[in-house]
């Protein structure tokens, strides 16, 4: 039976290879298989922490009447215990498991293309199932992303597909999990397209919703066809309640703000103290445990108290405090090495800050305002939207969730609100707040200046003047007339900068002052003794302050303590450096614009039969280097330049470098290549 299941499991991987030459019909067939694995991948999620409440908690039906019940020590316990088992699981075997989720996946979009570890999958799956069934305070929603996106992953790294082809299957098993745990295929499909790739692109949409609405249906079918949440039906009662959505929206800001601000203080926090990692998530789960004994509302993910927010059946006091609370178990769940995402929890902080905010105006004015509840459920979409800044995303789940237009204004308008505002204070998500902690440049709001990715090391001379400070002036002025260079740079024995000199001074004086220059010497003469740099530091600095200075020669010191002269950059190179980095990129630039979005790749025809192109590197290259594949000899082509996505060392983005054979090639670089067309269709083939 194995066998026989080997067999067909090499047809399909066969198949699909087949399929790969259509494109659009090979992502629509990976779309739906992808929908298929993340559809049965939420509802296994579900049934896991259910497996873990009821063998941690004595129940997989657990509710807030079943945990009051139970003794202090076992609320106090349980979390620990959790911890115990999810510390080492993410520690010894993929520590892409901790934390959120999400980040993760757009960490491996930008880094590496898209590709994730397949081990990833079973880590996240029985890391989160742990934490949540133990009562983390954190939600499911996240690690169904990553899981989705882990297995999409897989499933093109097995099938070597394109860097871009692989990052929409990441995305389709994305959407695939969210779709797949709200029962909302609209809101999966643009949670993916908004939050993971940025980008609205129609090859891309297709296969994100076939993924979403194929594990929508799987979903449904397993589960039934009832929405996340028990919504009540509300409405705006008066034109007068924009004013409380308006102060809930600029709350919402504030909430959003702090939770991001102290979840990310709670992982600083826990990474200061100096136990070993695996141990940490533990020390997490107690402290939990003991809010819990007290408070067991924190404790999971939280929908039942939602719903109570969502009912109005919570006072104004106990909600404010819920607010509290939710963002103190949350971070120290995270912040500690637990597994869970944060979708979940920010939902849980708005329907309190709604509620709380709903129950107030509607003692104030009764018969001007709807029911609390309503208040509730555009808190969770204005503090969701203003945690990820995904107002499209968060408008149309809380649609989905209700089916329902009536409140669809007021919702928008706190939703606007909140991003805008939360914005302003923070231009990062909870997400890519993770990504740029860890020094990733996500987004580029300006063309960047080139030079910047040049370091002086690169490209700085060593034949530079340099004179003792006693150096007498007539020594000085017979040496401008041996030497080209622009200035000079007076050391002392050890080399150490003491300043620079200018030969045109120096010729100007003997010209001007003659015989009265006799006792002068370097010391004497400098014109600065402030200006170096070293050989770390980038060409855009340089060419900023060369700008404002006289010198055309800077001198490079070893570093600012020692300051040993060890070269120097003038003007000539710095510009010969910036029309060489222009030029490599307008290669690419001038190729590209003369292909259309439908073209397979880019090319231009030469005056000797062979056409220049650029190509996304084939999936069955990835992982090779130049020397090992031998194009050259293989196909008869030749590699000019390499356009990489991210460099993950100098954290540089859309690198353009003449290649070397050492390099290995990556899910999401660009070729620019020479060859004939024969050549170069057989090479992307």
């Amino acid at each position: 039976m194995n066998n026989l299941g080997t067999r067909y499991f090499r047809k399909t991987l066969k198949l699909l290879v087949k399929f790969k030459h259509t494109e659009h019909t090979f992502m629509i067939i990976m779309a739906i298989i992808i929908g298929i694995i993340g559809g049965y991948g939420a509802i296994v999620f579900r049934n896991l922490i259910k497996l873990f409440e009821s063998i941690f908690f004595g129940s997989g039906a657990i509710n807030l009447a079943y945990i009051e019940g139970l003794p202090w020590y076992v609320k106090l316990l349980v979390p620990a215990i959790g911890g115990l088992f999810v510390g080492p699981i993410i520690y010894f075997f993929a520590r892409e498991a901790k934390g959120h989720g999400v980040p993760e996946v757009m960490e491996a979009i930008i880094l590496k293309g898209g590709a994730i570890r397949p081990r990833v999958v079973i880590a996240k799956i029985i890391a989160s199932a742990i934490s949540i069934g133990t009562g983390g305070s954190v939600g499911r929603e996240g690690p169904i992303v990553q899981i989705g996106s882990a297995a999409g992953s897989s499933l093109g790294q097995i099938i070597k597909v394109r860097g871009s082809q692989l990052r929409t299957l990441v995305a389709c098993g994305a959407a695939a999990g969210i779709a797949g745990t709200f029962n909302a295929p609209i809101a999966g499909s643009i949670f993916a397209l908004e939050i993971l790739l940025g980008d609205f692109a129609i090859t891309q949409f297709s296969p994100i919703v076939i993924a979403s609405v194929t594990s929508t249906v799987i979903s449904r079918y397993y589960l039934g066809n009832f929405p996340a949440f028990i919504v009540p039906k509300y409405e705006l009662v008066s034109v007068y309640e924009f004013i409380p959505y308006t102060i809930l929206g600029i709350l919402a800001a504030i909430v959003a703000l702090s939770f991001t601000n102290i979840v990310y203080k709670a992982e600083d926090l826990f990474d200061a103290i100096s136990i070993p990692e695996w141990i940490k998530p533990a020390i997490g789960g107690l402290i939990i445990g003991g809010v819990g004994i007290y408070f067991p509302h924190i404790f999971g993910v939280g929908y039942e108290t939602m719903d109570l927010a969502l009912a109005s059946k919570l006072s104004w006091s106990f909600l404010l405090l819920l607010i509290f609370l939710k963002i103190f178990a949350t971070s120290v769940t995270i912040g500690s090495g637990g597994s869970g995402g944060i979708f979940a929890p920010s939902l849980f902080l708005g329907a309190s800050l709604g509620g709380f905010v709903g129950t107030v105006t509607n003692m104030a004015y009764p018969e001007l305002t709807a029911n609390p509840g309503a208040y509730a459920l555009v808190g969770m979409g204005a503090v969701a939207a203003a945690t990820m800044h995904a107002p499209i995303t968060s408008i149309l789940i809380l649609f989905e969730l209700t089916n329902d237009y009536r409140i669809i204004l007021p919702l928008m308008t706190a939703i606007i609100l909140s991003v805008v505002i939360k914005m302003q204070i923070k231009k990062e998500s909870i997400y890519t707040l993770k990504l740029i902690r860890k020094g990733l440049k996500l987004k580029k709001e300006y063309e960047p200046n080139v030079l910047s990715n040049i370091k002086i090391e690169k490209i700085l001379k060593t034949d530079c003047i340099k004179v003792l400070p006693d150096t007498s002036f007539k020594k000085l002025f017979k040496l401008t007339k041996k030497t080209f260079h622009l200035n000079y740079f007076v050391v002392n024995e050890n080399d150490k900068l003491l300043g620079i000199l200018s030969p045109y001074k120096i010729r100007t004086m003997a010209r001007t002052q003659g015989k009265d220059l006799k006792g002068a010497i370097a010391e004497n003469l400098i014109i600065d003794d402030k200006t170096f740099f070293t050989p770390d530091e980038t060409l855009d600095i340089v060419g900023v302050i060369l700008n404002d200075l006289i010198l055309d020669e800077i001198p490079i010191v070893n570093n600012e303590n020692d300051k040993k002269v060890i070269g120097y950059i003038s003007k000539t190179q710095i510009i010969y450096a910036y029309n060489r980095e222009m030029m490599k990129k307008d290669m690419l630039r001038s190729v590209s614009g003369y292909i259309n979005s439908s073209s397979k790749f880019k090319q231009l025809k030469m005056m000797d039969g062979e056409i220049l192109c650029e190509v996304e590197v084939p999936g069955r290259y990835v992982g090779k280097d130049l020397s090992q594949l031998d194009l050259r000899h293989k196909y008869g082509i030749e590699v000019i330049l390499i356009k990489q996505n991210f460099n993950q060392e100098t954290n540089e983005s859309e690198k353009v470098f003449v290649p070397n054979p050492e390099y290995k090639f990556a899910y999401g670089d660009r070729l620019l290549i020479v060859g004939s067309d024969e050549a170069v269709n057989k090479f992307n083939a």
